[in-house]
């Protein structure tokens, strides 16, 4: 294939293999277009930036059609900024006390926080997450509460009156909040209706609501509102925070922890 000059020219042919083939690779790309990968790298950085694409280890893939109102699966979500999210699960796990009762609400960062309780001998953890309540069942010594309800196929979790109804009769101490979208003036949003129910029943029956998320959900509102931000006690994300938010954040006495070991 000839040389692409024109950055403009070669990233709207990525796209166009996208469209075609779902996934690109940063090595074939860079043979099939006669540029450097680190050319190709910076294409698929900038197209990321624009929304036109995931990033992925050694290329990209397309994204998924969304409508209003619809969820990212999670198997895609499980492919975005891993290092960040499992970075932020460190940090959120380091938050736990040894005997706690924490709700770990669904998600592709909670999940990392399931993956982090190496250090703790008796916790009770609640969640609605088929894939975080298996996880962990790796440890063989927590006392784990699996929710009941409607399975939201896209997330493997559970919602509805019946989670809600289960959820009411237990008192927690933490609730790991996954955020899929973070707005200082609207609130934290999610894009499914049924979530937003259950995470506000979730934040109801606990003392203290910690949010985790990578910096790519700050400034962004989905279709349901969870609660306002004035609810977050504190929020746990990676460093390409805002610094507008942080100061915000500071301003509203809201604990911040932020992972630097990406």
């Amino acid at each position: 294939m000839e040389s692409f000059q024109s950055s403009k020219e070669r990233r709207a042919l990525i796209l166009q293999l996208l469209k075609d083939s779902s996934e690109v690779n940063v090595s074939v790309l860079s043979k099939e277009l006669n540029v450097s990968e680190v050319t190709i790298r910076k294409d698929l950085t900038e197209l990321k930036k624009r929304n036109l694409l995931m990033r992925v280890r050694g290329g990209a893939i397309r994204l998924p059609e969304i409508r209003l109102g619809d969820d990212t699966a999670i198997k895609f979500k499980q492919l975005i900024n891993q290092k960040e999210k499992r970075a932020v699960g460190k940090i959120a796990a380091s938050l736990i006390k040894e005997n706690d009762t924490i709700i770990l609400d669904s998600g592709t960062t909670t999940l990392e926080i399931a993956k982090n309780l190496h250090n703790f001998h008796k916790l009770t953890i609640i969640t609605n997450a088929i894939n975080i309540a298996l996880e962990l069942t790796t440890y063989n010594r927590f006392t784990i509460i699996l929710l009941g309800g409607h399975l939201r196929e896209s997330s493997t979790s559970t919602v509805g009156p019946i989670s809600e109804s289960n959820l009411k009769v237990f008192y927690c101490d933490k609730l790991f909040l996954g955020v899929d979208s973070f707005n200082m003036k609207e609130g934290v949003s999610t894009p499914n209706i049924e979530e937003a129910n259950i995470n506000q029943t979730m934040m109801a029956m606990s003392k203290e609501t910690i949010a985790v998320l990578d910096s790519t959900k700050f400034e962004k509102r989905s279709f349901a509102f969870i609660a306002p931000v004035s609810k977050i006690h504190s929020v746990v994300t990676d460093n390409g925070i805002p610094s507008d938010i942080k100061s915000q954040l500071k301003k509203m006495n809201i604990n911040l922890y932020i992972a630097n070991d990406i």
